[in-house]
């Protein structure tokens, strides 16, 4: 079905916004049928869309790839090179490589900073409360983990789950930018600063890099909270909201 283009309103934006904290755990944050109808009686202001806005599913849509390309055996052997590293000391304490999970079509790929101890024991990224905030967050935006991809950009956990060490990151930064390449996405999510700051090569601190896309080799980077800080500050999350719907608008856009 063709694209129309239709108006936005107000009470769907509040309406949408109330269920996004509810998903996210945010407490107290019901809005009552009687609350509805009274946004109703202002009139219902309207946002007029200035592109056109398709449902939700097409956030979905896959782009085609050249089968002559082989990204599933590209990545597998990228794979082998991260199981075969021995740049830093990080192979000689981990349990598994933890390389990244999700559909390689993808138009969006998520990065965060480093796997954890959970992660570690099962080589899957984001687990754990943060991986379960995450997968509430990608559900918010229509989606679903086996239609996105999700890594970080370090591939080991660090000892006792400790902060990645700047030269790990250098270290093991050429294994996130070859599993870009191959996948090709058009947006990439930076969960939180040291994704942010790696994949743009900047200093800025996350609270002013978020909420505007930057570029990553002509990819659309949208730098966000990590939801592991989401955990420890809720307020944020009404940021991150933000963040996610202008991801949202600029994928129903570019089609």
């Amino acid at each position: 079905m063709d694209a129309q283009h239709l108006d936005v309103s107000i009470y769907d934006d509040i309406n949408n916004f109330f269920r996004y904290l509810k998903q996210m755990g945010v407490s107290g944050a019901d809005i009552t049928e009687s609350s509805l109808k009274r946004i109703q009686k202002w009139g219902k202001p309207k946002i007029k869309a200035s592109v056109p806005i398709s449902p939700p599913s097409s956030l979905s849509s896959r782009k085609i790839i050249n089968q002559s390309d082989r990204p599933y055996d590209r990545l597998t052997e990228v794979l082998k090179s991260v199981k075969a590293c021995t740049k830093c000391p990080l192979h000689q304490t981990r349990n598994q490589v933890v390389f990244g999970a999700g559909d390689i079509k993808t138009r969006i790929v998520f990065v965060g900073e480093a796997p954890g101890y959970e992660e570690d024991q099962t080589g899957k990224p984001f687990l754990g409360a943060a991986g379960q905030l995450l997968t509430r967050i990608i559900h918010a935006m229509h989606l679903n983990r086996d239609m996105v991809y999700i890594c970080n950009v370090l591939k080991c956990c660090p000892p006792e789950d400790r902060k990645p060490e700047p030269k790990e990151l250098e270290q093991c930064f050429s294994y996130l930018e070859q599993q870009i390449e191959i996948i090709q996405p058009e947006f990439i999510c930076a969960l939180g600063t040291t994704a942010s700051q790696m994949l743009l090569k900047e200093k800025t601190p996350i609270s002013k890099l978020r909420g505007m896309f930057h570029l990553y080799k002509g990819i659309r980077v949208m730098p966000t909270y990590h939801p592991s800080y989401l955990l420890r500050n809720e307020s944020k999350k009404r940021d991150v909201w933000q963040d996610m719907q202008m991801i949202m608008r600029e994928m129903q856009r570019v089609r």
